[in-house]
């Protein structure tokens, strides 16, 4: 551990949220949210490996 380790803020983990206080259309609005955040994960996810296969090729890994 270095002395800038100390100087990064801390992320607090986000904590889950009360599924109970939700009605029936809060909760599916909230999955369809999660499912669009997935999805552009997924997204970046494809991007990073096509780049990184994109080197490859070029360098001959």
């Amino acid at each position: 551990m270095s002395f800038f380790d100390d100087l990064e803020p801390r992320r607090e983990t986000p904590k889950p949220k009360d599924l109970s206080v939700m009605g029936i259309e809060e909760i599916e609005s909230y999955i369809a949210g999660l499912q669009a955040e997935i999805s552009r994960a997924r997204a970046a996810i494809d991007q990073k490996r096509a780049a990184r296969q994109g080197a490859d090729t070029f360098f001959k890994r």
